[in-house]
């Protein structure tokens, strides 16, 4: 029987269009492989998120995506697909700041995250839209991953944030209060799946971008803040959630993406959570 596998694109603002693009592309890759059958559909009501196995968040501006979010009565089906049931979430700079359950420097008012990632994100880390970049990125995850392209990833950087910390390791919470006297941060609501089985799960770094902080000290005063032992922390997996600071859909390179699904597909076979109605 042919195992049918829904992924969502959330389409409320940013790059869906490019996303669904290169998943297109990979799983044509994938099912060389394996027999499933991939849908990749557009998100933009709790009714579509409802028909999902998984989901990507693109980037965009996080601010308004969770402003559409709350107006398309959205955010609470987010968060609850994301942190109770549990499904395979990935998302790109905006994506990876609404999944966090802390961001800072947020604008006057702050913005509602969805959480899923114990993490402190730290927005706009590299400055306004004039100083983004490309970099060259080292990504050992995807040395395992089903492709005939070998060598780093072209990481594309726009108005991107990092990962500054990471919160309660092994899986805890942030302390609400602890973070709230963060300057300028925000933190999600803790609503997680309550399983005694299922042991907390730490925050594993996927990719870091070495040295940059050290070139930009003196330019930002963000910089300054980071562990330059570690690097830039641009991309994280905890659980069923993965995050990236960069934009892997503005490039013609689906490696991200096969892996991604890979994850996915192995989820889904493996029961972690029942999936979606067809």
């Amino acid at each position: 029987m042919t195992l049918s596998i829904t992924v969502g694109v959330l389409a409320l603002q940013g790059a869906f269009f490019e996303h669904t693009k290169l998943l297109k592309q990979a799983a044509t890759q994938l099912q060389a492989e394996s027999e499933a059958l991939w849908v990749f559909t557009e998100v933009r009501t709790a009714e579509q998120l409802d028909r999902c196995d998984a989901l990507i968040i693109p980037g965009g501006e996080s601010t308004t995506v969770s402003l559409v979010a709350i107006r398309s009565n959205l955010l609470e089906p987010l968060r609850d697909f994301v942190k109770v049931q549990r499904k395979p979430t990935w998302g790109t700079c905006a994506g990876l700041i609404l999944l966090a359950e802390s961001a800072n420097r947020t604008k006057k008012g702050g913005q509602d995250l969805i959480g899923g990632l114990d993490v402190r994100v730290n927005r706009n880390y590299f400055g306004r839209q004039t100083e983004s970049f490309e970099a060259d990125l080292d990504l050992p995850f995807l040395s395992d991953a089903a492709t005939s392209k070998a060598g780093p990833f072209r990481g594309v950087f726009i108005r991107a944030p990092v990962v500054e910390e990471i919160l309660a390791p092994g899986g805890g919470k942030p302390h609400p209060q602890e973070e709230a006297r963060q300057n300028e941060t925000v933190i999600a609501p803790s609503n997680d799946a309550t399983d005694e089985l299922d042991a907390p799960k730490p925050v594993e770094v996927m990719a870091t971008l070495p040295g940059r902080s050290r070139r930009l000290a003196g330019k930002l005063e963000a910089a300054a803040e980071l562990n330059e032992d570690i690097g830039d922390i641009v991309a994280v997996r905890q659980r069923n959630v993965f995050g990236t600071s960069f934009h892997p859909e503005l490039t013609p390179d689906a490696r991200i993406h096969g892996w991604w699904l890979q994850q996915v597909l192995d989820a889904v076979e493996s029961g972690r959570f029942p999936q979606a109605p067809s």
